[in-house]
């Protein structure tokens, strides 16, 4: 409770800073309930933020990636032109320091659409809605992502959690596939 009336305080003297604080607090937070160390946590960031600045600046408009690191793995999602491509983005990332695992789940195509993204984005915010109401595994152990209605799941999860994610998430609408990319404790 301390600690809230703390950032209370320290909020109103640093007025336009509210934002930042706010969001270091939420991160905090996340990192609180994450299995991940507080270390892998800040290097999954560090690993996604350098993965699309490399990128950004190797191909800028010509692909469509997403990076998503959890626990220094790595998933490739996305839509490239070629495979050539799709092989250079994956030297790209596993050339990042403390990258263990690349899943290259990267297409050969067009980029997708926007209505195409956002239904892949209202897909996820199902899949985490249905998480939450299930009571075999806690919402906040697994990372969702959706690329053309295929989910992705990942996380560190025991066998049990893994199947009642894939479950929950497989019976969601507009899902078409769940792929499990766990690490497991069990």
């Amino acid at each position: 409770m301390r600690i809230v009336l703390l950032l209370l305080v320290v909020s109103g003297l640093l007025q336009g800073c509210f934002p930042v604080v706010a969001a270091g607090a939420g991160a905090g937070v996340m990192m609180a309930q994450d299995r991940r160390t507080s270390g892998a946590y800040i290097e999954d960031e560090a690993i996604e933020n350098k993965a699309m600045d490399r990128i950004g600046k190797q191909f800028g408009d010509k692909v469509h990636v997403n990076t998503t690191s959890y626990n220094r793995n790595v998933l490739l999602s996305g839509e490239v032109p070629d495979e050539n491509t799709k092989a250079q983005v994956e030297r790209i990332v596993a050339n990042i320091l403390n990258v263990r695992v690349i899943y290259n789940e990267l297409t050969i195509g067009e980029q997708s659409s926007l209505t195409s993204r956002s239904n892949d984005t209202l897909i996820t915010s199902n899949v985490k809605l249905r998480f939450v109401d299930d009571q075999r595994f806690s919402a906040t152990t697994v990372k969702v992502v959706t690329e053309y209605g295929t989910v992705f799941l990942m996380g560190i999860v025991n066998h049990a959690e893994a199947d009642a994610a894939a479950e929950v998430a497989s019976g969601s609408k507009g899902v078409s596939r769940v792929v499990k990319l766990f690490e497991y404790v069990d």
